[in-house]
């Protein structure tokens, strides 16, 4: 191969030969693909995507740039990149930077100028999958061998590759009203952003926060952020809110909300291809708006098996009719699969953190402040 060639290899033995972007070496994960328009900085650097590849269906990324303030994470999780075309040229005023140097900074490896039309439509009828990327690889390498030594998502807890080290603080925009814990299985800027600017301070805990110490912290409120891989490997999460749920009022968001549906005795199951994008319709089953949506899960909370005398279903989606968001007014909890600040996506789901605020309200012993 030469410095400008790249292949990417699934599982079945399907195969596209392109051209090498960003970092140069060899990625494994398991390919999905992503039907935003727009925003390809902000999924890059979702932590909810470690040990995955991401396709973009758009057919040109690039093209506004990166831009620090858009990054959801210090650091991309992503094992590497699909694009049909990069932008040769950055066009926005708030670009400090462009994509390709973004990616070899980052390490991620990625692939372009290859048909991700063919690529996501056999995804779709195959399923997600494991892959490989190679921009270098030795000559007679078998590559469809080295990628079925590349274990799946099932099974596998992801969170601890990216939570935070140790807690920190952050403090409300404007006036505070409430102080909240936060426990990151792999938060995005977006969702602590969205808290601050409500009011809330926010207490960040590890994922192996234990109940004792958020409970100590005198916190009026718990969320369980978003996060990647299989939600019932998660299971010090599970237990820490099994420990909480009826405790505190609690706002659960993508594997948040996976993990306290596991807390409440309900199952998850692995979606064939899961839901990533910014154009997911989901049905408010109160009021019967359809909300647009910001999605990025491979697996789903299976709505048979929630509790009835525990929770209610308060959302689904318009697409398969998976669960999507559940609630509780004896429990004080709420809980939505997809991505109410959306970064990237439409704003449609921001009522979630006014619903959060709301439970928060009615529990407090004080009127808040």
């Amino acid at each position: 191969m030469n410095d400008r060639q790249a292949i990417l290899m699934l599982e079945d033995g399907r195969s596209f030969a392109g051209v090498a972007v960003g970092a140069r070496g060899q990625a494994f994960g398991e390919v999905v693909f992503h039907t935003s328009m727009t925003g390809y900085q902000e999924i890059t650097s979702d932590p909810s995507y470690c040990g995955q590849m991401v396709t973009f269906t758009a057919p040109q990324i690039g093209n506004y740039g990166v831009c620090e303030l858009d990054d959801q994470a210090p650091k991309p999780a992503l094992s590497g990149v699909v694009m049909r075309e990069m932008s040769k040229l950055v066009s926005n005023f708030r670009a400090t930077g462009s994509y390709p140097d973004y990616l070899v900074k980052h390490g991620v490896v990625g692939i372009s100028e290859i048909d991700t039309r063919a690529l996501t439509r056999h995804l779709r009828e195959r399923g997600a999958m494991r892959g490989g990327i190679w921009s270098e690889a030795p000559a007679g390498l078998d590559l469809q061998a080295e990628v079925g030594k590349w274990p799946s998502l099932e099974g596998r807890n992801l969170t601890e590759e990216v939570t935070t080290a140790k807690p920190y603080l952050l403090a409300a925009e404007g006036k505070q009203r409430f102080r909240v814990a936060l426990i990151d299985f792999g938060v995005k800027r977006g969702i602590l952003n969205s808290l601050r600017q409500r009011g809330m301070e926010i207490e960040v805990l590890p994922a192996s926060a234990t109940a004792p110490s958020v409970l100590g912290l005198g916190v009026d409120g718990v969320v369980l952020s978003n996060g990647p891989g299989d939600p019932a490997a998660v299971e010090s999460g599970i237990a820490l809110a099994r420990a909480l749920i009826g405790q505190l009022p609690m706002l659960g968001i993508c594997l948040g909300h996976q993990i306290m549906a596991l807390a409440l005795g309900a199952k998850t199951f692995k979606l064939r291809f899961g839901h990533h994008g910014g154009n997911h319709p989901v049905r408010d089953e109160s009021s019967g708006e359809i909300w647009i949506t910001a999605q990025n899960h491979g697996f789903a909370v299976d709505p048979e098996t929630l509790p009835p005398e525990e929770a209610k279903v308060t959302h689904m989606s318009l697409y398969d009719k998976t669960l999507e968001g559940f609630s509780s007014r004896k429990l004080n909890l709420l809980a939505v699969q997809f991505h109410p600040e959306a970064c990237p996506g439409p704003s449609d789901a921001a009522a979630v953190f006014e619903r959060f605020s709301t439970l928060m309200e009615r529990s407090s012993s004080r009127a808040p402040a």
